[in-house]
C-alpha cells in the first residue's frame, strides 16, 4: 500500500549513535533510513560518547562518520548532517543537539542498532497527514534475536529490551508512553516543551510532556510502521531482565519528580494489575498442555515485584535526597531560538 499521495509533510530522521562497537547495526539503520519509500529531507547523525564530561564525543566514530556518508550518497536526494554532540550528557543530550538542527515538520527518531522497514517513515507521515490531532508517534519495534529467546521470557517483558511488548495496541491507538527506538514528533511540539529533558527516561518524558501540554490523545502508537531492533545475546539473560526490572524503575521516581504534574504513574499500574491478572487464564493453559505459559506468568509476577522494589527504593532515594547528577536540562529558550525554522 502507497501512502505517497497523501501528504506533503517531510521528515528528518534522527540516529544518535556513541560506539563503534555498533558500526554494523549502524550501517544497517543508516541504510534503512536512506531506503525509505518516502526519502527523508535530512538524515542527522550524532556523534556522542557513552561517558559524560569531557570526553563526550567519540572522535575516532565521528572520523568514520565523516568518512562513510560525509559527502552525501550520490545514488540518495537524502542530505546527510554528521555532527558531534553538543552538550554534556548522553541520549537526551544527543537528541537536543540533533534538534536544534532539524528543519523538517516532522522528526522521526532511529536508534543505531535499529533497521527500519521501507514503509516505516511513509506510515508514520500518513498518520500526521490525516490525524491532525496527532503530536507524537510510534512504531513497533520488532526484535531481532543475537541469542535464542528462552522459553521463559514473558512476552509483556519485551519492552526489557526496548521492542514491542503483547499489551500493546494492534492498530493505530493513543498510548501514554512510546519506544525510543521508533519515535516521532512534531518538531514544533518537541520545541514547545523545551526539547529532552532526560538522559535514561528520554522518551517516556517526552511522551508525558506531550501528552500533559497537548492531552493524552496526542500520543499515539502505529504498530505498522516498524523496525527491526537487535537484541544482543546479553539482553536475554534472567540477569539482564531482573536489573532492568528493578533498576528503570528505580530510576523513573527521579525523572516523574522532574516533569512535575506532567508526570503520571498510571501507565505502570495498570500493567502491573495485567500482569497479576494474567495468572489465571496461565493456570488454565498449563492444565491443557501449555506449562510455558505459566512459567512466563510466574516470571511476569516476579517482573513486577522487581519493579514495586525499584519504585520504593527510587522513592527512598529521593526521600534522602540521594539521586544521580542530571545531565540533560531541556533546551533554553536562546538554544531554541537558534534551531533552523522549520521547512516543509
Amino acid at each position: 500500500m502507497s501512502f505517497a499521495t497523501t501528504t506533503a509533510l517531510r521528515a528528518d530522521v534522527v540516529i544518535c549513535t556513541y560506539t563503534l562497537d555498533r558500526w554494523e547495526l549502524l550501517v544497517r539503520a543508516v541504510e534503512s533510513a536512506l531506503a525509505q519509500s518516502i526519502p527523508p529531507q535530512q538524515l542527522i547523525i550524532i556523534v556522542g560518547h557513552a561517558a559524560p564530561g569531557e570526553q563526550h564525543i567519540n572522535h575516532e566514530l565521528l572520523a568514520r562518520c565523516r568518512q562513510e556518508w560525509g559527502a552525501g550518497r550520490a545514488d540518495s536526494p537524502v542530505e546527510i548532517v554528521i555532527a558531534p554532540r553538543r552538550f554534556a550528557g548522553r541520549k537526551g543530550s544527543s537528541l537536543n543537539t540533533a534538534l536544534l538542527l532539524t528543519r523538517a515538520e516532522i522528526v522521526a527518531f532511529l536508534d543505531d542498532d535499529a533497521e527500519a522497514a521501507p514503509d516505516w517513515l511513509e506510515r508514520k507521515l500518513a498518520v500526521y497527514a490525516t490525524h491532525p490531532e496527532v503530536v507524537a508517534l510510534g512504531g513497533a519495534p520488532r526484535p531481532d534475536y543475537g541469542a535464542p529467546r528462552p522459553s521463559w521470557f514473558p512476552p509483556d517483558f519485551d519492552w526489557v529490551f526496548g521492542c514491542h511488548y503483547r499489551s500493546l495496541p494492534k492498530r493505530l491507538a493513543p498510548i501514554r508512553h512510546l519506544i525510543g527506538t521508533s519515535m516521532s514528533a512534531r518538531r514544533d511540539a518537541i520545541l514547545a516543551v523545551g526539547g529532552f529533558h532526560a538522559d535514561d527516561h528520554d522518551d517516556m518524558d517526552l511522551s508525558h510532556r506531550i501528552a500533559h501540554t497537548y492531552g493524552p490523545a496526542a500520543v499515539c502508537y502505529e504498530p505498522r510502521a516498524e523496525v527491526r531492533h537487535y537484541v544482543p545475546p546479553e539482553r536475554v539473560t534472567w540477569s539482564y531482565f531482573w536489573r532492568r526490572c528493578f533498576y528503570v524503575n528505580r530510576s523513573k521516581v527521579g525523572a516523574f519528580a522532574d516533569m512535575g504534574e506532567a508526570g503520571n504513574i498510571g501507565a505502570e499500574l495498570r500493567f502491573g494489575v495485567k500482569t497479576l491478572l494474567a495468572l489465571g487464564p496461565a493456570l488454565v493453559a498449563a492444565v491443557t498442555g501449555r506449562p510455558e505459559r505459566l512459567r512466563q506468568a510466574l516470571v511476569a509476577i516476579v517482573g513486577v515485584a522487581l519493579a514495586g522494589c525499584g519504585y520504593v527504593a527510587g522513592r527512598v532515594q529521593l526521600a534522602r535526597g540521594r539521586r544521580p547528577e542530571v545531565l540533560t536540562t531541556g533546551l533554553t529558550l536562546t538554544e531554541m531560538h537558534r534551531a533552523a525554522p522549520a521547512v516543509g
